[in-house]
């Protein structure tokens, strides 16, 4: 079955992403300009949510409903209070500042697992020597309310992740264009550590060069991944695909325009894919199949 792509948003000229359901409108961040854009598909209008983000890409509600974000030019996670207030939650690593978050999945404890990539910043700039998935742990004693943990060891260019339904795998991206592309699954240990990975797909390269592989995604209710990867520089070209748990390809739906970025469902019944891209654009595809698994709104 073809997808259609409706155009609701943009183009903002610079990377949308982070698209997140608030139980009424689809929520995306428009990076380069610094905000939250709110898309309310009852009337069609598009306004700003919050202002003043400092960069913030991927974000997600917890099963409270409150916002968190990756704020990549502060370096921080920040909470985006109902007040208006953004709020930074402890970076420093065995007390040296993280890197630039990217991309987040918040299980049901309230922990909020982060990607935290280091080539987005100067060398000299950079505190800690490893890009990792990083996890925040709330804390009641510890200071700010909050402990933070590394939790890999093997990646060199974490992008996106996703928590299955049961919140025992953890689904990391690795987008590393001088390395490998991978799609990774890291069991989640009874000791609260992740396991060995295993690359459910890998992303190759061809003549014109290497192929972009994946960036952003989401989980659907029958445990299916659906993934926003590819460019049109080289290899298949810029689609959603969609994954079984196991890393089977189930289906691939080119997009309407180059580089994907991230995806998330929303509507009523979270029976609509909406999918941000490297241009600025949001659009909403109804017709998948598929419906969401959220954390929030339940």
């Amino acid at each position: 079955m073809d997808w259609d792509f409706e155009l609701v948003a943009g183009p903002y000229g610079g990377t949308s992403e982070g698209p997140a359901w608030d139980g009424e409108a689809m929520l995306f961040t428009d990076i380069p300009n610094s905000r939250i854009m709110r898309y309310n598909p009852d009337s069609g209008e598009v306004t700003e949510y919050r202002t003043n983000t400092d960069g913030t890409n991927g974000l997600m509600f917890d099963a409270e409903g409150r916002l968190f974000g990756c704020s990549g030019g502060g370096r921080t996670i920040l909470h985006f209070a109902p007040d208006g207030s953004n709020i930074s939650l402890p970076n420093l690593l065995d007390g040296k500042r993280h890197n630039t978050p990217n991309d987040l999945a918040i299980d049901r404890k309230g922990r909020i697992w982060f990607t935290d990539p280091n080539r987005r910043i100067l060398a000299e700039n950079r505190e800690i020597d490893h890009a990792s998935v990083l996890r925040l742990n709330p804390d009641i004693d510890a200071e700010g309310g909050w402990t933070l943990q590394r939790m890999t060891y093997g990646t060199t260019a974490p992008n996106g992740l996703l928590l299955s339904d049961d919140e025992r795998t953890l689904y990391v991206i690795q987008s590393d264009y001088d390395g490998v592309r991978e799609l990774r699954a890291y069991p989640l240990l009874n000791d609260d550590t992740l396991g060995e990975h295993m690359v459910l797909h890998s992303f190759g390269e061809d003549f014109r060069g290497v192929h972009r592989g994946l960036d952003g995604m989401c989980l659907d209710t029958e445990g299916n991944i659906i993934a926003c990867g590819g460019w049109r520089l080289a290899g298949p070209g810029p689609m959603i695909y969609v994954f079984s748990p196991s890393g089977r390809v189930l289906e691939t739906h080119p997009t309407p325009v180059d580089w994907p970025t991230n995806c998330a469902f929303g509507g009523r019944g979270l029976d609509i894919l909406y999918v941000t891209t490297h241009g600025g654009h949001l659009f909403k595809v109804a017709n998948t199949g598929h419906k969401g698994s959220v954390l929030f709104p339940a």
